[in-house]
């Protein structure tokens, strides 16, 4: 256990693993804990932010499990109100929520376009919304984004929605640091490049003859030879939430093993 965090209360959306092992959310809640933050882990599934509650616990950290659909403002707006009715304030939000879905322009239908940029984008201003109330209050606070390599660099899959959304994300995590700077809030977001975690198996899989394909094929798209994994992810976000990072502000951080620089 760590003092990284120690005294912060860190408020996690999308901290359920989508499937067994770890997501990108679950790792970066259990890390925020290690780190000495009361966590309050965010869901859509009950069972999957209870899991991150339980793990976190049997290591001896402080964790709440909630559940809320980051779609919907007044489940949203619930989810903060319970935090502050809780700990009294939010010196972390953690938007980790993302989908893919795909499809380009003319196969991808009307609904799954809105469902893509509502659940990628839409969801942070929403998050944001109602958290950064509290943060102006108490004058402080750090707003941690998972955006996409996606969101610079176009690959073979074609999910031009994720592209859309996350691109937007990152401009979104700009103007957001920019407002708010003035007010001891900051703003980054986090690139992951490939990344092998539970969400490759459900969403992303299918655009390869076979799983052991798509991990040969993403471990070369890497100029390391290898997928990086959630604790990648997790631990740039705990540098970002951290007052290590205390004058950085608007920065979109690739996780890739230089992916991005390659340009494959």
């Amino acid at each position: 256990m760590g003092d990284r965090l120690k005294g912060k209360i860190a408020l996690v959306f999308g901290a359920g693993s989508s499937g067994p092992g770890w997501g990108n959310g679950k790792a970066a809640a259990a890390l925020y804990a290690r780190e000495g933050a009361q966590v309050f882990a965010v869901d859509l599934r009950a069972e999957a932010a209870r899991e991150t509650q339980r793990v976190i616990e049997e290591e001896g950290g402080q964790c709440t499990a909630l559940t809320a659909d980051v779609t919907d403002s007044a489940q949203i707006l619930a989810a903060v109100d319970a935090v502050l009715a809780s700990a009294g304030r939010i010196d972390v939000l953690h938007n980790n929520v993302g989908i893919t879905e795909m499809g380009d322009p003319i196969a991808a239908s009307e609904e799954s376009w809105r469902r893509v940029i509502d659940t990628n984008l839409t969801s942070v201003f929403l998050t944001c919304k109602h958290v950064l109330p509290a943060m102006l209050a108490q004058g402080a606070g750090s707003i941690v984004n998972i955006s996409s390599l996606a969101s610079i660099q176009v690959n073979t899959y074609p999910y031009t929605s994720y592209y859309a959304a996350k691109a937007g994300l990152n401009h979104l995590t700009r103007s957001l640091a920019v407002r708010y700077a003035p007010h001891n809030i900051r703003v980054n977001a986090v690139l992951p490049g490939v990344i092998d975690t539970p969400l490759i198996y459900t969403q992303i899989a299918g655009q390869f003859g076979d799983v052991e394909e798509m991990r040969q094929r993403r471990n070369a798209a890497s100029p390391m030879g290898r997928m990086g994994d959630a604790w990648d992810v997790a631990h740039a976000a705990l540098f970002l939430a951290s007052d290590e990072a205390k004058y950085i502000t608007g920065v979109c951080l690739p996780v890739d093993g230089g992916k991005a620089c390659a340009g494959r």
